[in-house]
C-alpha cells in the first residue's frame, strides 16, 4: 500500500516536471521567434546620406566610395545610377552584380560595406537635441546620453520613436534594449507633474 502511494506521488511529480519542461520549451521557442522577428526588423537598409565602399573583385576602376544621393541612388562607374534605398547590403550587392553581369563582366564578385551611416535625430526634453552620428548597436539610452542627458522636465519613463522611412511615432517604455537605427527620430516627452 505504501509502495502504491509512493508510486502515485512519483508519477504525479514526473508528470508535473514533464509539463513544466514542455512549458519552458514552448516559452523558449516563443522567445526565439520573437528574437528572430526583432533581428529581421533591425536588418540595416541603405538610405539617403549613407556612404558606402563598393568593391568589385579584380576591377579597381569599378570600385570606390560612393554616397547614396537624395533620390536613393548611387552613381557607379560603367553602370550609372543604381537604386539603393531600402535595400540591405546583400540585396544591393546582388543588384550591382546583376547590372555588371548585363553586358559588362562575365562573373562579377561584389562586396559592399557601409563607411558612414546617416545620422539619427533626438528632440524634446534632452539637454542638446539635434542630429548625431550613428554608431552600430546604439540604443535609445545611448542616444539620450549623447544628447547630454535629460532636462529636469523630462519624462524618463517613456520615449517616442519614429523609425526611418515611416511617419508613425511609436511610444515605448524607456529601457536600454530599444535599438536605434540611422535616420530614426527620438522624442523625449515632457512629464506632466
Amino acid at each position: 500500500m505504501v509502495f502504491r502511494t509512493v508510486l502515485k506521488a512519483l508519477q504525479g511529480f514526473l508528470g508535473t516536471l514533464l509539463l513544466a519542461g514542455m512549458f519552458a520549451a514552448s516559452m523558449a521557442s516563443t522567445a526565439a521567434s520573437q528574437s528572430d522577428a526583432d533581428a529581421r526588423e533591425l536588418v540595416y537598409k541603405l538610405g539617403t546620406g549613407d556612404r558606402v565602399r563598393v568593391i568589385v573583385f579584380n576591377e579597381e576602376d569599378l570600385s570606390g566610395e560612393f554616397e547614396v544621393d537624395s533620390t536613393g541612388s548611387l552613381a557607379l562607374p560603367l553602370i550609372g545610377n543604381i537604386s539603393a534605398r531600402g535595400l540591405t547590403l546583400r540585396e544591393f550587392e546582388t543588384s550591382v552584380a546583376d547590372a555588371l553581369r548585363d553586358g559588362y563582366l562575365k562573373d562579377p564578385r561584389v562586396n559592399v560595406e557601409v563607411l558612414n551611416f546617416r545620422p539619427f535625430y533626438i528632440i524634446g526634453e534632452v539637454e542638446n537635441g539635434g542630429e548625431y552620428d550613428f554608431v552600430p548597436e546604439m540604443t535609445v539610452l545611448n542616444a539620450v546620453a549623447l544628447a547630454g542627458g535629460y532636462t529636469y522636465r523630462a519624462d524618463d519613463r517613456r520615449v517616442f520613436v519614429t523609425k526611418a522611412g515611416t511617419n508613425t511615432e511609436v511610444e515605448h517604455r524607456m529601457e536600454s534594449a530599444i535599438k536605434v537605427l540611422p535616420g530614426d527620430i527620438i522624442r523625449v516627452p515632457e512629464r506632466f507633474f
